[in-house]
C-alpha cells in the first residue's frame, strides 16, 4: 500500500492515500519533511522540557507545564480515547508513526537542530494531544482572573469593568459567513482570518487530505492529524474563531505538608492528601531545576505551594477565614478518618496556593473525536454532529455547504459553575464552587443574510466574561452591507481594512484641547483631519500612534495605578496578563471615556503627549506607520538580524495587526493565516500564511507567501492532482 506526496507552486503538500489511518502518516511525514525543527520544539513546550536545548529562557515555560501537568493530560485523554474511540486512537497513532518516519530527514535539512545540538527524539501516540494542549492551555485567559484580583485588592470592584477588554495575550479572529442570497453565484462563502502570534514557521499549514472517504483542503496545525479548524470538503466548508468563553477556574487552596506529603482542606472541611512528587528540568548550559509537583482535587498547583504565595499574605479579599468555623477532620495518612481538631485561629492557617482546573484534565477528553467526522463531512448536518464532541478550545463555528445549509454555533466544553467560579478565584474550602455538567452550547443565525464574529460579545455571551471591543464586527458587518452580491475574489478587501474605530475617544477629546504650542497644534489638526486609518503609508496613522503611546505611558505612570504597576511574583508565564501598560494601552477607549478616573487630568494628560510628539516630530520628522509597525514573529530560537516589513493595521482593525500601545508598534499577533471558501466551486477558494509552507530556511517556499500576505492577496487552492508536481511516494504505509 502507498501513499503520494504532491506539491503546488507554493510548496504547499497535497497528500494522497488508500484510506483515512495512511493518510495520517503520510501527513505525519511530510510534516516532518517541511517542519521537523517546530514539532521537535512544540513536543518539548508539551513536555516541559525545552530548556535542555532552548536554555534557561525557556524554562519558565518548562516549570509552568511541569506543575499543570499538560503531559500527564495528554496521556490520560489518549488513554480515555483509545477506549471510548479507537479508531480515532488509531489514526492519531498511525500520524505519529508517520512524524518518526520523517524526523531524521527532516532534522538533516534544518540547521537549527545543528545550532541546539538537539537531535529529533520520539513521538508517541499521545503528543500530538500534548501538543494540542500545550497551545491551548492559555488560550481561555484564566490569568485574567489573577488581574482582576489586583485590580479589585487596589481599587475595588468598580474598577474591573475599566480594563475589560480582549487581554494582552489573548488568541482570536475575524470571520463572516455569507449566505447564497448575498452571493454573485448564489452558493455560500465563509472568509475570514485567524489571529494569533505569529511564529516562524507558521502555526497554521496548508494542507489537501485524498483518500476515497474524503478530499479536504484546509488549515491544519502543525502536530495535528487532520484538518481541524478551517476546511472544505467540496461539499461543506467550516471555520472557527475563538469564542472568548471563560472555561478554566483558579482556586485558593490552604496547603500543609505533613510526614506524609502534603495535605488540601476541602469545602467539607476535611484534610486530604494531595498527590505530589518532584521532577528535574534540565536546562542548557546551567544546573538541572527540581520542580515539585502537588495536585489537590480541584487541579493542579500553578502557584505557590504549601509555604504560600509569594509577597501575597496580606490584603486579599475578605472571608479568606470562612469555612474554619466548626471542628474540622484530619485525614491520616493511612487514608483514614483521622481525628478532629478545633478550628485553627486564622493568624495559623495554613498559606494560600493556587490551583488551576481545566477541563481535559476532569474530562480526559480533547475532543480528537471530532476530527476525522470533520474530514468525512459533506453537509452542513455533519459539521454539526462532529463538533458536538468538540471539546478544548471553545470555539465559535460557521458552516455552509453546496445544498445552501448554514451553521453558526458555539462548540466546546464550558463547565456549569458558579458565577464566581467565573470572575475570579475562588476558596477551596468553601462549598458551592465545583463543577456541575456543562453547557449548552448557544446557537445563532444570519442578518440580512450575513454573519460575523470577531470575538465580540454576542453569541458566546453567556460562556463569557470578557470579550473583544465590537469594533471589528461592525466593519465587517458594515462593509458586507455595502454590496448586495459578493464573490470570492471581493472578500481580500475585507481581510485588509484599516479603519481604526477605537480612536474616537482620543480623538474627541484632542478636538477640546486649547492652549497648544503651534508645533503641537499642527499635530493636533493633522490628527483631526486624518481619515483614522492605520495604513503602513500614512504619515498621521504613525502620529496618532505616537500621541496614544504617550498618553498610555502617561495614564500608567499616575500614582492612581501605581500599586498595580508592579505585578505579584507570579510564574513568569502568567506575567503579560499583569502587566500595567499593555492593560491601560487596551482598555484606552474606556479609560478615556468613564466619566472620572480617580482624579486624573486626562485632557492634561492628552495635551502632554501632543506636546511630546510635536517636539520628537520637530526634531526628527514624521515618518510613516510602517516604519515602526513592523513583523516580529515569534521564534524559538530569535534572530536579532531580521527586519520585519512594514504592515498596515492595529489591534482593533479588521486587518489585526496587533502592537501594545505605550510599549511598541511592532506587530507579534495577527491573521496567522486568511482563506476565503467558495461554495459554488473550491477551485475558486483562496488562502494563504504569512510565511510560506516551508519551515526550512532557504527553501523557496520558506517566506515566499509574505509579500501576497502583506498586501492582501491570497494564493488560488488546487486540488486537481493533474495540475500539482508529484514528489515522492511513500510506500509500506
Amino acid at each position: 500500500m502507498t501513499g503520494e506526496i504532491f506539491r503546488d507552486a507554493w510548496g504547499i503538500p497535497h497528500l494522497r492515500a488508500d484510506d483515512a489511518r495512511q493518510l495520517a502518516r503520510v501527513q505525519g511525514r511530510v510534516t516532518a519533511l517541511d517542519r521537523a525543527w517546530q514539532l521537535e520544539v512544540e513536543r518539548h513546550r508539551s513536555q516541559g522540557t525545552s530548556a535542555s536545548f532552548l536554555g534557561a529562557e525557556a524554562l519558565p515555560w518548562d516549570r509552568f507545564v511541569r506543575r499543570a501537568r499538560l503531559d500527564d493530560t495528554a496521556r490520560r485523554c489518549f488513554a480515555e480515547l483509545e477506549g471510548r474511540d479507537p479508531e480515532t486512537a488509531e489514526w492519531v497513532r498511525a500520524y505519529a508513526d508517520g512524524v518518526n518516519e520523517g524526523l531524521a530527514e527532516g532534522a538533516g535539512r534544518t540547521p537549527e537542530f545543528t545550532r541546539t545540538g538537539l537531535a529529533p527524539g520520539r513521538w508517541e501516540p499521545w503528543t500530538p494531544l500534548g501538543v494540542w494542549l500545550g497551545i491551548h492551555i492559555l488560550f481561555a485567559g484564566f490569568p485574567a482572573k489573577l488581574w482582576r484580583e489586583q485590580v479589585v485588592r487596589h481599587l475595588g470592584a468598580d474598577a474591573v469593568a475599566l480594563f475589560a477588554t480582549d487581554g494582552p495575550a489573548t488568541s482570536g479572529s475575524n470571520g463572516w459567513l455569507v449566505s447564497g442570497e448575498r452571493t454573485v453565484t448564489g452558493r455560500p462563502i465563509i472568509a475570514g482570518d485567524p489571529h494569533r502570534f505569529i511564529e516562524e514557521p507558521g502555526v497554521y499549514q496548508q494542507i489537501h487530505l485524498s483518500c476515497p472517504e474524503f478530499d479536504v483542503v484546509g488549515l491544519a496545525v502543525p502536530g495535528i492529524p487532520g484538518i481541524a479548524h478551517f476546511g472544505h470538503t467540496g461539499t461543506v466548508a467550516w471555520a472557527i474563531t475563538n469564542a472568548m468563553a471563560d472555561y478554566q477556574d483558579l482556586y485558593r487552596e490552604r496547603l500543609r505538608r505533613t510526614g506524609a506529603g502534603v495535605e488540601a482542606l476541602g469545602p467539607d472541611g476535611v484534610w486530604r492528601r494531595a498527590a505530589r512528587h518532584t521532577e528535574v528540568v534540565e536546562v542548557a548550559g546551567e544546573e538541572p531545576v527540581e520542580v515539585e509537583v502537588i495536585e489537590t482535587e480541584r487541579g493542579p498547583v500553578v502557584i505557590g505551594g504549601p509555604e504560600g504565595l509569594p509577597d501575597l499574605q496580606e490584603g486579599f479579599s475578605e472571608g479568606l477565614s470562612e469555612g474554619f468555623g466548626g471542628a474540622e477532620r484530619i485525614d491520616g495518612a493511612d487514608g483514614t478518618e483521622g481525628s478532629e481538631e478545633p478550628p485553627v485561629p486564622l493568624d495559623d492557617d495554613p498559606p494560600l496556593a493556587i490551583t488551576l482546573r481545566y477541563p481535559p484534565r476532569v474530562t480526559s477528553d480533547l475532543g480528537f473525536s471530532a476530527l476525522l467526522p470533520l474530514l468525512r463531512a459533506r453537509r452542513v448536518a455533519d459539521v454539526d454532529r462532529a463538533v458536538d464532541l468538540w471539546a478544548e478550545p471553545v470555539n465559535v463555528v460557521q458552516a455552509a455547504d453546496t445544498e445552501g445549509g448554514l451553521l453558526h454555533r458555539v462548540a466546546g466544553t464550558v463547565p456549569v459553575r458558579a458565577e464566581a467560579n467565573r470572575v475570579r478565584l475562588v476558596p477551596a474550602w468553601e462549598p458551592g464552587h465545583d463543577w456541575r455538567g456543562r453547557h449548552e452550547t448557544p446557537r445563532g443565525g444570519l442578518t440580512d443574510g450575513v454573519a460575523a464574529m470577531a470575538n465580540q460579545r454576542g453569541l458566546a455571551a453567556p460562556l463569557g466574561v470578557e470579550f473583544a471591543p465590537p469594533h471589528r464586527a461592525d466593519r465587517i458587518t458594515a462593509l458586507l452591507g455595502e454590496k448586495e452580491r459578493w464573490s470570492a475574489a471581493d472578500m481580500p478587501a475585507i481581510h485588509m481594512d484599516t479603519q481604526l474605530a477605537s480612536a474616537a475617544p482620543l480623538l474627541d477629546m484632542l478636538a477640546a484641547l486649547d492652549g497648544l504650542t503651534p508645533e503641537a497644534d499642527r499635530v493636533r489638526r493633522t490628527l483631526l483631519a486624518w481619515d483614522r486609518r492605520m495604513d503602513a503609508s500614512s504619515a498621521a496613522a504613525a502620529v496618532y500612534a505616537a500621541v496614544r503611546a504617550a498618553v498610555v505611558r502617561g495614564l500608567a505612570a499616575h500614582p492612581a495605578f501605581a500599586a498595580l504597576s508592579v505585578p505579584p511574583a507570579y510564574p513568569e508565564v502568567l506575567l503579560p496578563w499583569l502587566a500595567l501598560l499593555p492593560r491601560v494601552g487596551f482598555a484606552l477607549e474606556h479609560l478615556l471615556r468613564t466619566e472620572e478616573l480617580y482624579g486624573i487630568d486626562r485632557a492634561g494628560t492628552l495635551r502632554a503627549a501632543v506636546e511630546e510628539v510635536a517636539a520628537r516630530s520637530t526634531a526628527a520628522g514624521h515618518g510613516t506607520w510602517g516604519d515602526t509597525h513592523r513583523l516580529a514573529p515569534w521564534r524559538a530560537l530569535p534572530d536579532p538580524s531580521y527586519d520585519g516589513p512594514g504592515l498596515s493595521g492595529d489591534h482593533d482593525c479588521v486587518l489585526c495587526t496587533s502592537t501594545v500601545p505605550g510599549l511598541t508598534d511592532l506587530s507579534a499577533r495577527g491573521p496567522a493565516a486568511r482563506y476565503v471558501w467558495d461554495l459554488a466551486d473550491r477551485e475558486a477558494s483562496l488562502w494563504v500564511v504569512p510565511l510560506g509552507a516551508s519551515g526550512v530556511p532557504g527553501s523557496p517556499h520558506h517566506r515566499d507567501q509574505l509579500p501576497l500576505w502583506r498586501a492582501g492577496d491570497l494564493v488560488p487552492v488546487v486540488t486537481d492532482f493533474t495540475k500539482l508536481e508529484k514528489e515522492s511516494d511513500v510506500r509500506g504505509v
